[in-house]
C-alpha cells in the first residue's frame, strides 16, 4: 500500500482502491492540492471541523467518489448530491474490497461526533486517529486490530502532544507510526523528532514531508 502524507491530517492510501482521508490542504501542502485529488475512490472524514472536511465534498464530486463519515456528515454530503455512506462509532462498512471501521476519538466537532478510522485494505490495517487526546480505548483498538500503521496527531493544544502520542503507540501495539496534525499553524508547532525519540524502540516512526510517500508492506 502506498501511503502519502499531504500535510496536516490529510493522508492518501493507494492499493486496490484509492482513499483520501481528511483532505484539508493548507500551509506547506497547499501547492499539492491539484495533483493529489484525482483518481479517488473514497473520501473519508474523521469529524466535522473545517481543517478535516477541507475539500471533501468537491473531491467526491470531481471523482464520483463515495463519501465515508459519521451519519450527520454523510447526511450533509447527500445534500450536495454525493454518494455517501454514514456510520457511527463501533460500526463498520465493507465496500469495494475495503473495510472502514469507525472508532472512538476524544475531541469535538461542529457536525456530529469525532471519530477515527481503522481501514482494512489489501490485507493491511491502517489506523487514522483523527483529532484525539490519549484514551484507554486505544488499548481496545490495539487488541482488536493490531494496526500495521497508525497515523497519530502530535501537535498538542487541540490533540495529543508528543508525550501522550508516544503512550498511544504502546497502547495500540502498532508496528509503524506516522505523526500528523502538526506544524500547519503556530498553535500546533511540534518537532516530530522529539516524538520519534519518545517512542524509541516500541515502533518504527516514519517521518515524511508533505507530499512524500512510502510503501507499507
Amino acid at each position: 500500500m502506498k501511503i502519502t502524507w499531504l500535510g496536516h491530517s490529510a493522508v492518501k492510501l493507494e492499493a486496490d482502491k484509492t482513499i483520501l482521508i481528511d483532505p484539508f490542504f493548507a500551509g506547506p501542502s497547499q501547492n499539492l492540492k491539484a495533483n493529489q485529488r484525482q483518481g479517488i475512490d473514497f473520501v473519508a472524514v474523521t469529524h466535522g471541523h473545517g481543517d478535516h472536511i477541507g475539500d471533501a465534498f468537491e473531491i467526491c464530486k470531481e471523482n464520483n467518489a463515495t463519501f465515508i463519515g459519521g451519519a450527520e456528515l454523510a447526511d450533509e454530503a447527500e445534500k450536495f448530491g454525493l454518494k455517501a455512506l454514514g456510520m457511527n462509532i463501533g460500526g463498520k462498512i465493507a465496500v469495494g474490497g475495503v473495510v472502514f471501521n469507525m472508532v472512538f476519538a476524544a475531541h469535538s466537532a461542529n457536525i456530529g461526533s469525532p471519530a477515527g478510522f481503522v481501514i482494512e485494505m489489501n490485507g493491511l490495517k491502517v489506523y487514522h486517529a483523527g483529532d484525539t487526546g490519549l484514551t484507554l480505548e486505544m488499548k481496545l483498538i490495539g487488541e482488536l486490530f493490531k494496526p500495521d500503521l497508525s497515523l497519530l496527531p502530535i501537535g498538542d493544544t487541540y490533540t495529543m502532544g508528543a508525550d501522550m502520542a508516544a503512550i498511544a503507540v504502546d497502547y495500540l501495539q502498532t508496528k509503524k507510526v506516522v505523526p500528523i496534525h502538526y506544524n500547519t499553524f503556530p498553535a500546533i508547532n511540534a518537532d516530530p523528532n522529539v516524538f520519534k525519540k519518545k517512542v524509541g524502540a516500541k515502533a518504527e516512526v516514519i517521518l515524511i514531508a508533505p507530499g512524500d510517500h512510502f510503501e507499507l508492506k
